[in-house]
């Protein structure tokens, strides 16, 4: 079964998605941003690169540390 094409394949990013995608980062997975947004992963991740916004989540500890 062939995937299917994101409904905004192709299509130009306005503010108003701009504005999603930087209240969506961080907080929710990649995956369900683009589900959201109608767009693939992809273009998820080339759009948050070239506007400078992470896609990391912001509460977790950047060394992995636990502690015992």
């Amino acid at each position: 079964m062939a995937k299917k094409t994101p409904q905004n394949n192709n299509k130009a990013w306005t503010q108003e998605d701009i504005k999603k995608l930087e209240k969506m980062a961080g907080t929710r997975p990649t995956g369900i941003i683009a589900y959201e947004l109608g767009r693939s992963e992809a273009s998820i991740y080339a759009k948050a690169a070239k506007e400078e916004i992470s896609l990391n989540p912001s509460n977790k500890s950047p060394y992995n540390r636990h502690t015992k």
